[in-house]
């Protein structure tokens, strides 16, 4: 099997929320399409370990924000890499609350979706929840939406874990990995790669700036992980 066939399949990135209570959480996910039109139906598929995944299936709703090419990487690590049973993901994020109390990502977002759950089906690793669209709203109509192709070609960025299109590194063919070497150093914890050639510009790092002659106070641009957690490629 080639494991770089995966990456040619197209895919969104989106943040999905979701609220119990007063327990607001979202993650940062890659599946979320339309099945029908009349009623506008949506499906997504949550990792049963995400804290959401819970919060989905007590409240029966939860939002989508389709994310923006130039979504910052600080919201991606903080969706995406943070779990929200220790973090309030939602307290520097901005973001609004529906009657329903569905929270909804507006920060680097471009539109979003309001779902309430019809049904849901076991596959697994994940919860394949399919909602009936009661809402939405385009923010920004100019804005191209952020794909996971480009996350992972642009960015340096790979899918969480949790994701269902999680792929473990190890697998990928020797190729593949040698074109990422040559002064290159990758997170151990969300395997971002830091390029010298493209520097960590939304951290104010120019094109050119070698690992090396980073402060050690710089942190993963996806992640937040220390410096120290970086491995050279």
């Amino acid at each position: 099997m080639n494991t770089e066939a995966f990456f040619k399949i197209t895919y969104g990135l989106y943040i999905i929320s979701s609220q119990n209570d007063e327990i607001k959480n979202g993650y940062v996910a890659n599946t979320a399409f339309q099945v029908t039109a009349e009623p506008a139906q949506i499906a997504i598929s949550c990792n049963k370990d995400n804290f959401t995944c819970d919060l989905i299936k007590k409240s029966g709703f939860f939002s989508i924000s389709v994310l923006k090419q130039e979504t910052k990487s600080d919201l991606i690590g903080l969706f995406g890499y943070q779990s929200g049973r220790t973090t309030n993901k939602f307290e520097s994020t901005q973001h609004i609350v529906s009657e329903n109390k569905t929270p909804i990502v507006t920060e680097d977002s471009i539109a979003w979706f309001e779902c309430k759950v019809v049904s849901n089906v076991d596959v697994g690793t994940h919860l394949m929840f399919i909602a009936e669209i009661i809402d939405n709203d385009l923010l920004d109509a100019q804005a191209r939406p952020l794909t996971y192709a480009y996350y992972h070609e642009v960015k340096k960025g790979f899918a969480p874990k949790n994701a269902p299109t999680y792929i473990d590194q190890s697998k990928l063919d020797g190729k593949t990995q040698e074109s990422h070497k040559d002064n290159k150093y990758q997170c151990s914890i969300c395997k971002y790669i830091y390029d010298p050639e493209l520097g960590d510009l939304d951290h104010g790092i120019p094109p050119g700036t070698n690992f090396e002659d980073l402060g050690e106070n710089w942190s993963c641009p996806v992640c937040g992980a220390p410096k120290s957690a970086f491995n050279k490629l």
